[in-house]
């Protein structure tokens, strides 16, 4: 029979059959569905899981793979080479000057002391030595740090030694960022592989920022204590450990209970680590933090000129990055005590001229606060607020007038002088200015309580002088007469009241110290000494020029013109020769860049500067070579491989020579063949041989390898162009020689025993006073006038002004020097004659009669040329016009090379230019 089912109401019997079945005893039936229920919820978070995970990994791989893609090599820090800074040295290789961007001092491994490696180490890296590149444990540690340390502040880093380095020198970033983070550490490892343990930390020694301007552990050690490496103590050590973390923080100078703190860190920490026993940390502890002041040197005293134009050659020559930051080591030929000397006979001339000119100017400013019932702490605490005003020499003092009647002033004595600083300091000190001081205030104006004046005390005595910056400006060179090597230079009154070198950067007029150029040309067109002109009066065009003393000798002799500067001779030669020889001449000889081809640039009116002159009367010293000034002997890279040396002279072997007789010699300006014995001589196996000529047997005792220690014998070999021929330079060497005896150039001859020979130079208006002379072996000229234009008075000429400053300078650099005599090429005879105006000595070639002028074809006296010959039409009739036509120029053309004989057709002017004044006064 068939059951119906159950209906389902709770009191039916199915309902209880139900309740039986899910009873204890038929467990299975009740716990299937709820393993059901754990193996989908199991199974979803399973899944859940590996999609997370699978898109972590995912993730975590495309950050990877942008962050990876984008990192910089390592491969370059194999080669690692920092910027290091340029050193200038002197010719007795004394350090005269550094040049950086950023001032390092590189510093091999194997030359840094372990008791600095030890201190970084200590402070910035204690598992340096056994981790790959980062360190878990430190990064975990400053995770924990950072998470308790709240918001608001800059995480605590956990960078190793290595991270660091790929920091600085890969990343050049130092944002705070995971991402940031990540590549650092990534680079670190990439760096462990690659480089060894010791590498690494040479570079981070040496690259590392330490304050105060020093880059790396070696220039911080001269600038925190002026000590090399290798003589810092545990301390000093310690102290510069505990620059990195914040240099400015631990300045030792602003923070000295900070610096110190931080260096006690550190000396605990190289305890910890076995670097130090605990009885040498705490010995070094007791040491006081006394850091010395490190005064950089550059450049050294004297020679801010010659260091500065040095460095603008070096630009010119490497540019800016290989200047600045290639470690070039750079010889000059500065002679420092002869610089010393030439700065201060060339201030000591600017101001007697001042004074004598330029009168009393008044005080640099007046002070307020103080009158003359001031106390000494008043006066002192206005003095102490004060500037140091520029161009005031460092043993000049500022200092306050007290009492004006009697000249009493108050200074300070013994402060460092801080130019610009807003404070000084120093011991207070008084005293009286000099009565003939005080009679020079008093004629233009008088002083008064709180006037602020410059003095210079005066060696045992309570006297001052009172001084003042002069206007006027000068310049001085002093180079080799045989090789041009620049010995001083000094480019005004003050390098830091303006950095513009009168010297190499002043394009002046010469005036008469010209005119043995054009002198020069007649003796190489084979004219005698004793040839006579006529010194009368001519006129060219519209143009008149005269002589300086207004007067006229009728004919006379070269060597009489010369020697008394007359213009209206040189006028009439430089005619004869052609202005165009002389012009070509002055440009071969390096003296002017170019010439206008007219008869007033003979007497001067033309462009150059010290520098070149000194250059153009080396020639002449040299018997006619081009001598090029230079003052640079030679550059080193950074390896000490000399990269550059002046061309022209070289040092070859005594064989040598011999073996090249019959080759045929070097072009100008290539260096000379490999058996130069320089350093730097070319090398391989041909090094050192001589070459043989084409078609001569080679000899054997021609053919020798220069070796250290052989007895070998070195000549100079000159390669350098010759522009005027040995017997002429000799000729106008010994009519100069009687400038300086007799002539315009007496006073700058004075006291001077060595033979010498000169040249004064005054340009139009006085506006420029010039000496140039020289010895057998040195060149000085000195050059005096105004940055702008401007007449320096009535009869102030060259021998005047700038002869006493060269007899000065001359007696110095002379000083010790073997007393030599001009000696005289084959060729020559030197006769003693009458030149009509006194007994004198010259220089005669073959076939030339001392005493005797010849009848030249056309001598330019019977010429009358047009103002387009002479480029003169508005120029002055005579000195007394000067003032009424100072800085007029004619814009003529050029007159043929050769002057034409009357009658004859006049060739076509050529184009000039440049500003054409009277020029060649004295």
């Amino acid at each position: 029979m068939t059951r119906t089912p159950s209906s389902g109401e709770p009191g039916s019997s199915s309902n209880k059959n139900e309740g039986r079945d899910s009873s204890p005893q038929h467990g299975p039936a009740w716990r299937r569905p709820r393993f059901r229920q754990w193996r989908g919820l199991l199974g979803t978070v399973a899944a859940l899981a590996l999609v997370g995970t699978t898109g972590a990994v995912v993730l975590i791989w495309t950050q990877y793979e942008g962050i990876v893609a984008d990192l910089p090599t390592v491969e370059g820090l194999r080669t690692y080479q920092p910027p290091v800074m340029s050193r200038l040295y002197a010719s007795d290789d004394r350090l005269i000057a550094e040049l950086a961007d950023e001032r390092r001092v590189f510093v091999p491994s194997s030359a840094i002391p372990d008791r600095v490696k030890n201190a970084f180490i200590a402070a910035e890296d204690q598992k340096f030595w056994t981790h790959k590149g980062v360190d878990p444990m430190a990064i975990a540690r400053a995770g924990l740090t950072d998470l308790t340390r709240g918001k608001g502040r800059r995480p605590i880093g956990a960078s190793t030694i290595t991270q660091q380095v790929a920091r600085v020198m890969l990343l050049g970033s130092n944002a705070v960022s995971m991402k940031r983070k990540a590549k650092e550490a990534f680079l670190a490892m990439r760096i462990e592989q690659v480089l060894p343990k010791e590498k690494i930390l040479e570079i981070y020694l040496n690259e590392i920022y330490l304050g105060s301007g020093a880059y790396g552990i070696g220039a911080a050690a001269q600038t925190y204590f002026n000590k090399p490496l290798d003589q810092l103590d545990d301390a000093e050590a310690a102290f510069l450990g505990a620059l990195p973390k914040s240099p400015t923080n631990y300045n030792p100078v602003r923070f000295p209970e900070a610096a110190r703190g931080r260096r006690n860190w550190v000396l605990e920490r190289m305890a910890e680590t076995g670097a130090l026993t605990h009885e040498a940390a705490r010995a070094a502890e007791a040491e006081p933090l006394i850091p010395h002041t490190f005064v950089r040197p550059g450049p050294a005293p004297g020679s801010e000129w010659f260091a500065e134009e040095v460095r603008r050659q070096l630009l010119e020559k490497y540019g800016q990055d290989m200047t600045m930051q290639g470690g070039l080591d750079v010889h000059t030929s500065l002679d420092p005590a002869l610089q010393l000397t030439a700065q201060t006979v060339l201030r000591q001339g600017l101001m007697a001229y001042d004074r004598a000119h330029g009168g009393w100017r008044g005080p640099v400013k007046h002070l307020q606060t103080v009158s003359a019932s001031s106390s000494q702490e008043e006066w002192v605490a206005a003095l102490n607020a004060e500037a140091v005003p520029l161009g005031m020499l460092d043993q000049w003092r500022l200092a306050v007038v007290l009492d004006p009647a009697h000249g009493r002033v108050g200074w300070l004595e013994g402060a460092i002088v801080r130019r610009g600083a807003a404070m000084q300091g120093g011991t207070p000190q008084t005293g009286e200015i000099q009565d003939r001081d005080l009679s020079w205030t008093r004629r233009f104006r008088l002083l008064k309580a709180g006037d602020l004046v410059m003095i210079e005390p005066q060696a045992g005595s309570s006297r001052v002088a009172l001084m003042q910056v002069p206007h006027v400006e000068g310049a001085v060179v002093t180079l080799n007469a045989r090789t041009g090597r620049v010995m001083a230079l000094v480019g005004g009154w003050s390098f830091q009241t303006s950095q513009f070198d009168r010297a190499t950067q002043a394009l002046r007029q010469p005036g008469s110290s010209f005119k043995p150029f054009v002198y020069l040309q007649a003796m190489e067109q084979g004219i005698s000494p004793s040839q006579s002109f006529d010194d009368s009066p001519v006129s060219y065009g519209t143009w008149h020029p005269n002589n300086y003393e207004k007067d006229f000798w009728g004919p006379t002799s070269l060597h009489d013109a010369l020697r008394e500067s007359r213009n209206l001779v040189t006028i009439r030669l430089a005619a004869h020769i052609g202005i165009k020889n002389v012009a070509d001449l002055a440009t071969r000889i390096g003296l002017v860049d170019s010439m206008p081809h007219v008869l007033p640039a003979a007497l001067g009116a033309v462009e150059t500067t010290v520098l070149k002159e000194a250059g153009a009367y080396a020639s002449l010293a040299a018997g006619g070579r081009k001598v090029t000034p230079t003052l640079i002997d030679d550059v080193q890279d950074r390896e000490g491989h000399v990269i550059w040396r002046p061309e022209g002279i070289s040092l070859v072997s005594a064989s040598a020579q011999i073996g090249n007789a019959a080759a045929t010699p070097p072009a100008p300006g290539q260096p000379s063949d490999a058996d130069a014995i320089f350093p730097d001589a070319p090398k391989g196996q041909n090094a050192g041989k001589v070459p043989a000529p084409a078609a001569a047997p080679v000899q054997d005792n021609a053919v020798k390898i220069i070796m250290p220690g052989q007895d070998e014998i070195p000549e100079v070999q000159d390669n350098r162009p010759r522009v005027a021929s040995e017997q002429s330079a000799f000729q106008i060497t010994t009519m100069l020689q009687d400038v300086i005896r007799r002539g315009t150039g007496v006073q700058a001859g004075k006291g001077i025993e060595n033979p010498v020979a000169g040249k004064t130079g005054t340009s139009q208006n006085f506006n420029d006073a010039w000496f140039a002379g020289y010895s057998p072996d040195l060149v000085t000229v000195v050059w005096i006038g105004f940055d702008t234009p401007t007449s320096l008075g009535k009869n102030e000429t060259g021998g005047a002004i700038a002869g006493p400053i060269w007899n000065k300078v001359m007696k110095t650099a002379l000083e010790g020097r073997p007393k030599l005599d001009f000696a005289a090429p084959d060729g020559v005879t030197l006769v003693r004659y009458d030149t009509g105006r006194g007994v004198a000595i010259d220089a005669f070639k073959p076939g030339q009669i001392p005493g005797v002028s010849v009848s030249l074809a056309d001598n330019g006296a019977s010429h009358e040329l047009t103002a387009a010959d002479t480029g003169a039409e508005n120029m002055p009739d005579s000195e007394s016009d000067m003032a009424a036509g100072a800085g007029q120029s004619g814009t003529g053309a050029a007159s043929p090379g050769q002057a034409a004989t009357p009658g004859a057709a006049k060739a076509p002017p050529a184009a000039s230019g440049g500003d054409i004044g009277m020029g060649g006064l004295y």
